[in-house]
This record gives structure tokens, C-alpha cells and sequence, in this order.
């Protein structure tokens, strides 16, 4: 007869206890223990068959296994499918993140919109009713009442009866949202429990893994950001997507923060519409459409998303502290790392701002956690002091160290080409100390050691000034 065990389980991190505690002692959560009642499953008869990915297995050599080159199914959303490393890999899970209303149950619901006409999808939803998704539908498709066939919708949360649904549908494209609100009848815990989570996630991998379903799973996230429920989670399926951006701004980011079958750091960028979420094919275009140009304060700083070269604008504003301690605020970048640029500025070149508040910028809801970015935002923030402009055709890219040096970022060529085809004319980076690959053609590239050069570079072409660093034809 199978054992009833009372444990308290942490919902944040997943740490098992004995015994309710208001603080867990590994992640420091407060009131984050639920109890959960588990029944112990009596003990298998010998020979009985044995729960996994395909049955019972045996080992054999690696030599003799064969690797047939099965193609990615593609999808017709460009941004969607860059992201996912060109296709959707037959029988790989996904993990879908986002905050809430940012736009995850329409973007997938676009996805199975145009994926339907070829492959069979189901789409389970456990927030929303069947009217309520064919609401959604209309609102995509502008009421187009050609819908395709190969979509079905159903609301459910049993799993069981989820997995019913699977084997008479028998779908090539299983949608699950959200897994928070998926349970199993076995476990007496709540729907998005630990215990929950991590069971239901298991048993839809072994649903891709053995019938080669594809799986896409909408998560929740906490107020960090981080999906909701313990980490295992995001072990366990194959890639991991955040949907990122500002309710408020236009513009989304899917970005790719665990690949198997991809590069990981890939980024999709999509702007919301009436119709859904549209794709942006030039985004670099777009951050610097509305760019006000020789306005002191700002820098045109180029970093790598994934092996997307993205331009981005970056804003920085100075003005006397009045009150106590100088602000330092930034906005899609990092605060400890604008702390450490403003003491590059004030003890290696001289500009001193223990007295001024400084804000810092990414225009278009941007985060850039690359340190190629620093000497244009150091460019930004000394130009809004100086009261002088950074030239407008100018880019600066280049790593800022606590000796004031420059350092040369990786991928150099894509981020200048990139630059030269939005119609830049100059780059500011630092010097070269090995042999490379020469700089491409028709850009006047301005070699400099320290961020002092770099700065005086960065003015004295705005004024026509000789700079001191040194230019490369």
C-alpha cells in the first residue's frame, strides 16, 4: 500500500523541508514553503516496464548509432524562426517567458495562425475559452473567416486529459498555455506548484522525445523576471525564450537565452500592432529613426545580439546634484557598470562629476549588458557635460577598463560593416596591437588607446579639429 508523506516545498527554488519554515534557508524567500502531500508509489515487480523516453534501453557504441539529417520545420515568421535557429527541431520542447500582457499567448497563437495550413497544431489553453482564443483569431486574421484547418483549440488543464487529446489529434505542433495552470491528478498540490511544474514539464518531454511532437510552453515569470518555479524547468526543455520589452513601448525582443540546436543570445525584434505582433527585418533603421542629430548627450554605440549586429542609440544627461549624493540613473544598461565608467571619466580624463547627476539611456527599451558599449555611453555622458556634440555619422565601439585603456570587443568587421550600410562614415575604436583583417573599405576608422583620445577624437571631429588619435585609412 503506497505511504502518504506531508513535505513543505519552496516555491521559488524548489528546496524540500520537513517542516514549514517562514524564511527558506537557501534562496531567503519569505513565506514561500507550501505543503504538499505526496503518495509514495508502491515498488515495481521485477520485469515490469519501466517509464522513459523510448521504453527500455540498451547501450551501444557510438559509432554504430546513425544520425539521419532531419529537417528543422520551418516557420513562415522570419524573426520567430532566427531565433529558434531557423526552424522548430521535430520533437525539441520550448519554454516561452514573458511578463504578464506582454504579448506571449499572441505571439504563439500568430505562430499556429500560420503554421496551421501545413502541420497539424493543437493549442491548449488553461486561461482562455475556445470563444475567447477565436476572439483573439478574428483580431489577427481581420476577421478573415478562411481559417486553417489543421488547428485545434481546447481548454483544459488535466494533463491526462491533455495527453488523451494528444492521441486522438495527433498533432505535429503542441501548444501549452500556460504550464502554471497544468496539473496531474495524482499529486494533491495546486495547479504551478513545485512539485506540479516539474512533473508536467517532465511528462511533455517525454511526449516530444518519443512521438517527436514538437512543444511549445508558455511560462509565467516573477516580479525578478525569471520564470516562475523552480529552475529545473528550464533544464529540462531544449531552448528557453524570454519576450522582453516595455508594456508601454512598441517594441518586443525575443531573445534566446538557452539554444541546443541554436546560438544562444539570438534576438527577434517585433512591434506590436493592432493585428498582432509585427516583424521589425531592420531594427538598427528603426532605433535611429527618430534620433535628433549634433544634440550633445548623444552616442551611436553598435552591439552584437546573438550574430545580429543591432545599433542603438544611447542618451546621457548630466546637471547638478542639489540635494546630498549625486544620482546615478540608468535606463538598459548597468548601474554598477555606470558607476564605474563615471570614475574612469572624473580620475582618467578629467571630467569631473562627483557633483552631477547622470542619466543614462538605451532609446527604444534596449539592454545592452555587452562592455562594447562603453565608449559610447562614456561619449554620451562627457558630451552632455561638455555641452558639445558627437559627430552625427560617427559610431564608437570599444571596451573602457580602470586605467582608462580601450579594449578591442569581439566580431569588429560585423559591427563596422553594419555600420557602414546604415550610412556611417566614421568609427571610433580602439588601436589594434595584433595583425588583423583589414578594415572594411569606404569608413574612416580612428585608432585610439585611452578613452582621453577616444573623447578627444569624438569632439575634435565635430569642431574639425586634429584628434589625437590615430586614423586608418
Amino acid at each position: 500500500m503506497a505511504k502518504s508523506v506531508t513535505q513543505y516545498v519552496c516555491q521559488a527554488c524548489g528546496r524540500v523541508a520537513a517542516s514549514y519554515m517562514g524564511k527558506c534557508p537557501q534562496c531567503g524567500s519569505f513565506n514561500s514553503m507550501v505543503e504538499e502531500v505526496i503518495r509514495e508509489a508502491a515498488p515495481a515487480k521485477s520485469g515490469a516496464g519501466t517509464r522513459g523516453l523510448g521504453g527500455r534501453t540498451a547501450p551501444r557504441s557510438i559509432g554504430e548509432i546513425t544520425v539521419e539529417a532531419e529537417p528543422r520545420i520551418p516557420v513562415p515568421i522570419g524573426e520567430f524562426a532566427r531565433v529558434l535557429g531557423g526552424g522548430i527541431v521535430p520533437g525539441s520542447i520550448v519554454l516561452v517567458g514573458g511578463d504578464p500582457g506582454i504579448g506571449k499567448s499572441t505571439l504563439m497563437l500568430q505562430m499556429t495562425l500560420a503554421m496551421a495550413g501545413r502541420k497539424r497544431v493543437l493549442y491548449v489553453s488553461g486561461e482562455e475559452s475556445e470563444r475567447q482564443i477565436k476572439m483573439r483569431a478574428d483580431r489577427l486574421m481581420g476577421q478573415n473567416d478562411s481559417f486553417p484547418p489543421g488547428l485545434f483549440l481546447v481548454t483544459e488543464t488535466n494533463l491526462q486529459t491533455i495527453l488523451e487529446h494528444v492521441r486522438e489529434v495527433k498533432p505535429d505542433l503542441l501548444i501549452v498555455d500556460s504550464i502554471q495552470t497544468v496539473y496531474l491528478p495524482e499529486f494533491e498540490s495546486s495547479a504551478g506548484s513545485v512539485s506540479q511544474v516539474r512533473e508536467c514539464s517532465a511528462q511533455l518531454r517525454e511526449l516530444a522525445k518519443a512521438h517527436g511532437v514538437s512543444v511549445f510552453i508558455i511560462g509565467h515569470v516573477t516580479k525578478e523576471g525569471a520564470i516562475a518555479g523552480p529552475r529545473v524547468l528550464e533544464h529540462i526543455v531544449d531552448t528557453v525564450l524570454y519576450l522582453e520589452g516595455d508594456r508601454f513601448q512598441a517594441y518586443r525582443l525575443l531573445r534566446s537565452v538557452k539554444n541546443r540546436f541554436g546560438a544562444t543570445a539570438e534576438v527577434g525584434v517585433f512591434e506590436m500592432r493592432e493585428n498582432g505582433l509585427a516583424e521589425v527585418p531592420n531594427p538598427s533603421e528603426v532605433f535611429l529613426a527618430e534620433r535628433m542629430v549634433n544634440v550633445p548627450g548623444s552616442a551611436i554605440a553598435v552591439t552584437m545580439e546573438g550574430t545580429r549586429p543591432l545599433l542603438v542609440e544611447i542618451q546621457g544627461l548630466t546637471s547638478a546634484a542639489q540635494f546630498g549624493n549625486a544620482r546615478r540613473t540608468p535606463n538598459g544598461v548597468d548601474y554598477n557598470r555606470l558607476l564605474m565608467l563615471a570614475a574612469v571619466l572624473t580620475r582618467r580624463a578629467g571630467i569631473k562629476l562627483a557633483e552631477q547627476d547622470i542619466y543614462v539611456n538605451v532609446v527604444g527599451g534596449m539592454k545592452i549588458d555587452e562592455p562594447a558599449a562603453d565608449l559610447a555611453v562614456a561619449a554620451a555622458i562627457a558630451s552632455s557635460m561638455k555641452d558639445l556634440p558627437v559627430r552625427a555619422d560617427a559610431v564608437l565601439i570599444g571596451e573602457i577598463g580602470l586605467a582608462g585603456e580601450l579594449r578591442l570587443p569581439g566580431q569588429m568587421q560585423t559591427r563596422l560593416r553594419e555600420a557602414q550600410k546604415l550610412g556611417f562614415k566614421t568609427a571610433i575604436v580602439p588601436k589594434r596591437l595584433r595583425k588583423a583583417e583589414p578594415w572594411p573599405e569606404n569608413l574612416k576608422i580612428w585608432e585610439c588607446r585611452s578613452v582621453y583620445e577616444a573623447l578627444e577624437a569624438a569632439f575634435a571631429l565635430e569642431r574639425r579639429e586634429a584628434p589625437k588619435g590615430r586614423q586608418v585609412a
